[in-house]
């Protein structure tokens, strides 16, 4: 009898997937890529640009994130298995720095949202939203503010289409900032 309840449990453990199995996908971490310029930010490392990126504090940990909207829209999640190597204000950062674009503004950038948004199930995009305050080589005048918001739909609606996402989205960042730099009066 013993014999056929163990029996009967294991056969239960195997229909139900809660087994002992063994995942077969292995958890990553993530960057933005390869910095846009990096052999201009090796040459010039003593030059470095300055500029801060802060957020709030949920945006200082290395998960990813999303939202579902389509089912609930205060919901937050997190990708267990991919995580960013850094917070997504280190990595913004330090792209921002390594495309060598900004030696003659110190930035200060406030990051307020980073995350993909689902619209359906099978539909996602990703979401970034910051403010730029642009200081002039000196660093005593403020030259402009300006905020940004930038979206992308995500080339397939999991953690890969995010990373991927976010990685072609903060390159167009670095551009926008650069044209709206190059627009202001004492440039």
């Amino acid at each position: 009898m013993k014999c056929l309840l163990i029996g009967l449990l294991f056969f239960t453990m195997l229909l139900s997937g809660t087994g002992c199995s063994v995942s077969s996908r292995q958890s990553a971490l993530h960057d933005f890529g390869l910095p846009v310029s990096i052999s201009a930010y090796k040459s010039k490392r003593s030059n470095k640009p300055a500029i801060t990126v802060d957020a709030p504090t949920w945006l200082w940990d290395d998960r990813i994130r999303y939202r579902p909207l389509y089912a609930s829209p205060t919901r937050v999640g997190f990708y267990a298995l991919d995580l960013w190597i850094a917070s997504p204000p280190e990595l913004f950062e330090q792209l921002l720095i390594s495309s060598g674009k900004f030696r003659n503004y110190s930035l200060t950038i406030w990051l307020q949202d980073f995350e993909q948004r689902f619209d359906a199930p099978d539909r996602a995009r990703v979401v970034i939203r910051f403010t730029v305050d642009a200081y002039s080589d000196d660093n005593k005048k403020k030259a402009g503010t300006q905020e940004f918001y930038l979206e992308r739909p995500a080339t397939t609606p999991d953690a890969a289409g995010a990373v991927s996402g976010f990685a072609n989205l903060t390159r167009q960042a670095v551009d926008r900032i650069q044209v709206w730099l190059a627009g202001l009066p004492d440039n």
